[in-house]
C-alpha cells in the first residue's frame, strides 16, 4: 500500500512520536477523508500504511491519501474530545457524523429569583405603585445563549415539550407568560386571568410574595421536587382553614387538585431519577437512528430522533480503530453520538443505554463537564421501561426514514433515465432550479434551489435581487440571474481545462440546470449558456400544461430535442414538481420580505444601531411609518418605550 504514496508523507509517518494525539488525512482535492484518536500516534497512523487492506473500503480510503496533519495533546481524553470537535467542523467522508439541526430550547423564568421562605404575610397592603414586571418573574419559551440574570430549565427536545411544561405552569401556578411590555400597560386582567391560567399580577390581584411562592413552588416541581411541593401547599392549606380563610384555603386546594392530576398522568409518584438521557440504537440498511429521550425532573420530556451520516464506510474505519476485536456498528454510532453531542450540551448523571460503551469516553466527558456520568445498560423497572420505549421509537423513526429514501430515491433514478443522464452515481446527481418573482414588477427576487444526494439541500439555497430590469421582464431577470450565477464558474472551468487541472469540487456545474417557464426562458437560457461556452444539454425548461393543470407539465430542452411529457403518475415528473414548487416557494417569501421592507422603509431603521425589530415596530407603530419617524422630533421618538434620549438623538441624526 505504501508504493501509492509519496516518500515525503512516508517520512512524516515514519517520524511519528509515540504520544496520544489525533490526526487527518486528506486528499489530493484537500478534502478530509478521515479523523482519528490515537494514544500512539506512531503505532497507529503506521498501521494504515504498513499493512494490505486489499480493495477494501480502508484499502480505498488509504489509496487517496495525499497529505495529513496530526496534532498531539496530553491525554487520551484530550484527544477524545479535540477528535469529535474536528469531525463536527472537517465533515470528514469516513467519520460518523452526527449534524447539528437546531439547538436545544429551554424553558425560561425571568426577574428576580424567588423570595425565601420567610415571605411578607399575604395581608400586606398593595403597594400604591403599579405592579412592576421585575417583581413577578414571567415563563416562556426561549432558544439561544443563557444569561446568569434568569433561570432556564431543561434543555426539552422539542418546542412542542417546553410548550407543554408552560400550560402545566399555567394551571398549576398561574404563572404570567405575557411580554414586559404589554403587563406594565394593562389596566384590566386579560383571558388568562379569567380562565384561572394567570393569578393577575399586572392588576395587583397578587401579592408579591404570594406570586414568589409561587414561583418558588414551580421551579421545585422542576427540578424533581413534586411531592415536597405537594405536602407544602396542602400545609398551607390546612393552615388557612384553621384560621377560617376559607377562600385562600380553597385556592390553595384547587392548586393541589391540579398539581396530584398533573402527577398521576405523569406517573412520576415513585420515580427516583432526577435527570436521565435514555440513549436507543437502531441500524439497519446502511443506515442508522439514535433515539434521545430525555428526563428531567422525573418527568419524560419526550424524544428526539438523530441520523449520522457515512454510517457504511465509518463503521469499518472504525473497527480497525481497535487492536481486539470489532466493535459492533451500533456501539460505534452511539459512542460517536454520545461524544459529539456532550461536546456542546449539558450532560446528566445518567444515562440508559441499548448498548454497552466506553468507560474511557464517559470519563473524558465528565472531566469535560465536571459532572460524574455513569452508563447503565441493562436497566431496571421505570428505567427499562423508558429504554424499551426509546428501542421502539428508534425502530420507527429509522424505517420511516429508509421508506422515505427509497420513493426518493426510486424518484432520482425515474429522472434520470427518462433523460437519458450519464452518471456514475446516483447519489451525485445534483440539480439547480431557478424561478423569477414578483408583484407587478415591485421587488423582483431570482430563487435557486439545489438538489443532490435525493433531497433538498437548503444551505446552498441561493436569492439573487433583480436590478436593472424593466418592472416584470421575467427573461431578463431569467437572463441576469443565470449570468450571475454561472459566469464565474465557466471561467473557472475554463482556466482549470487549460491548465489541465482538475477543478475543485465546488466548481463542478450541476448536471440538470431546471427553470419555471417554457421555450421563452429556456431560449433565454440558452442565450447564456452560448455566450458562456456551457453545455445546452444541461438546460431543462418546466412548461405548463393545458390549463395549467397540475400532472400535464412538459420539459422543453434548449439542445434541440422535442418536448417531453412524463406522465401525470411519473415518478420523474414528481420530482421535478417538488424541485419545482420549492424554488417557487423560495422565490415568494423573499419577493414577498424584500417588497415588505420597500413599502415600510424599514431599512432605514434597521440601519440604526440598536434598532431591533421590537423597537422599530414600536416606532413605525407610533408614527405611522418611517415617513412620520422622519418628521418626529428627538423629544418625541425618546417618549416610545425602550427608546432612551441618546437613542433618539442617534435616530434623528441618521434620518436627517
Amino acid at each position: 500500500m505504501s508504493e501509492t504514496h509519496s516518500d515525503e508523507l512516508l517520512r512524516e509517518v515514519a517520524a511519528l512520536p509515540s504520544l496520544p494525539g489525533v490526526y487527518r488525512y486528506f486528499d489530493a482535492e484537500g478534502q478530509v477523508l478521515y479523523v482519528g484518536k490515537a494514544i500512539s500516534l506512531k503505532k497507529r497512523v503506521s498501521s494504515y500504511f504498513q499493512k494490505n487492506h486489499g480493495g477494501t473500503r480502508i484499502g480505498h480510503m488509504v489509496s487517496k491519501i495525499v497529505r495529513m496533519e496530526t496534532t498531539v495533546v496530553r491525554s487520551e481524553a484530550e484527544a477524545l474530545l479535540l477528535e469529535n470537535n474536528l469531525i463536527k467542523t472537517l465533515n470528514p467522508k469516513y467519520n460518523i457524523l452526527f449534524r447539528d439541526d437546531k439547538s436545544y430550547p429551554y424553558l425560561k423564568m425571568t426577574g428576580t429569583p424567588p423570595v425565601p421562605k420567610n415571605l411578607a404575610p399575604a395581608d400586606a397592603p398593595v403597594p400604591a405603585r403599579a405592579p412592576q414586571p421585575v417583581e413577578f418573574a414571567r415563563v416562556s419559551y426561549y432558544r439561544g445563549a443563557v444569561e446568569k440574570k434568569h433561570r432556564y430549565f431543561g434543555p426539552y427536545p422539542s418546542a412542542w415539550a417546553v410548550k407543554e411544561a408552560i400550560l402545566l405552569m399555567q394551571k398549576v401556578f398561574r404563572l404570567r407568560t405575557c411580554e414586559d411590555s404589554i403587563f406594565a400597560n394593562r389596566t384590566r386582567p386579560c383571558l388568562l386571568y379569567q380562565i384561572k391560567r394567570c393569578s393577575g399580577p399586572c392588576v395587583g390581584h397578587i401579592q408579591p410574595a404570594d406570586y414568589a411562592q409561587d414561583v418558588a413552588n414551580a421551579e421545585r416541581f422542576l427540578r424533581g421536587e413534586a411531592q415536597d411541593v405537594m405536602r407544602g401547599l396542602e400545609a398551607r392549606m390546612m393552615a388557612h382553614a384553621e384560621k377560617l380563610e376559607f377562600e385562600q384555603a380553597a385556592e390553595l386546594r384547587n392548586q393541589v387538585a391540579a398539581l396530584s392530576n398533573v402527577l398521576h398522568q405523569q406517573s412520576v409518584d415513585n420515580v427516583s431519577d432526577r435527570d436521565v438521557d435514555i440513549l436507543a440504537v437502531k441500524v439497519q440498511g446502511g443506515k442508522a437512528c439514535v433515539n434521545l429521550a430525555m428526563v428531567r425532573g422525573g418527568r419524560h420530556l419526550g424524544d428526539r430522533p438523530y441520523f449520522p451520516v457515512h454510517v457504511e464506510d465509518a463503521s469499518v474505519m472504525g473497527a480497525a480503530e481497535e487492536d481486539a476485536a470489532a466493535v459492533p456498528v451500533e456501539v460505534q454510532v452511539l459512542e460517536a453520538f454520545i461524544a459529539q453531542h456532550y461536546i456542546q450540551v449539558p450532560m446528566p448523571s445518567v444515562l440508559v443505554v441499548s448498548e454497552p460503551v466506553s468507560k474511557r469516553l464517559l470519563q473524558a466527558l465528565s472531566e469535560q463537564a465536571g459532572v460524574k456520568a455513569t452508563a447503565v445498560h441493562q436497566p431496571r423497572e421505570q428505567r427499562r421501561a423508558w429504554l424499551d420505549m426509546a428501542q421502539t421509537n428508534a425502530a420507527l423513526q429509522l424505517a420511516r426514514l429508509l421508506a422515505e429514501e427509497g420513493s426518493q430515491q426510486a424518484r432520482t433514478r425515474a429522472l434520470a433515465d427518462a433523460l437519458d443522464l450519464a452518471l456514475d452515481d446516483l447519489d451525485d446527481l445534483r440539480i439547480e432550479c431557478f424561478d423569477i418573482s414578483h408583484t407587478a414588477g415591485e421587488a423582483t427576487q431570482a430563487s435557486c434551489v439545489v438538489f443532490q444526494h435525493h433531497k433538498m439541500q437548503n444551505a446552498e439555497y441561493r436569492r439573487f435581487n433583480i436590478d436593472g430590469i424593466t418592472g416584470g421582464d421575467d427573461y431578463a431577470a431569467m437572463r441576469q440571474v443565470l449570468t450571475r450565477r454561472y459566469s464565474k464558474l465557466a471561467e473557472a472551468l475554463r482556466e482549470a481545462r487549460h491548465s489541465g487541472s482538475t477543478p475543485d469540487a465546488g466548481l463542478r456545474l450541476p448536471h440538470l440546470v431546471l427553470v419555471d417557464g417554457g421555450k421563452g426562458q429556456v431560449s433565454m437560457a440558452r442565450e447564456v449558456f452560448e455566450s458562456l461556452g456551457l453545455e445546452l444539454s444541461l438546460i431543462v425548461g418546466v412548461e405548463k400544461g393545458e390549463g395549467r393543470k397540475v400532472g400535464l407539465e412538459e420539459l422543453v430542452f434548449a439542445d434541440g430535442r422535442e418536448k417531453v411529457y412524463l406522465g401525470a403518475d411519473s415518478a420523474a415528473l414528481m420530482l421535478v414538481a417538488q424541485i419545482r414548487d420549492e424554488a417557487h416557494r423560495f422565490a415568494i417569501t423573499g419577493m414577498r420580505a424584500a417588497r415588505a421592507k420597500v413599502r415600510t422603509g424599514g431599512s432605514k431603521l434597521e440601519e440604526i444601531p440598536g434598532i431591533g425589530p421590537k423597537r422599530r415596530a414600536r416606532l413605525l407603530q407610533r408614527f405611522g411609518g418611517v415617513r412620520g419617524v422622519e418628521q418626529a422630533s428627538a423629544q418625541d421618538i425618546a417618549s416610545v418605550e425602550g427608546i432612551s434620549r441618546e437613542l433618539a438623538e442617534e435616530i434623528y441624526q441618521a434620518l436627517h
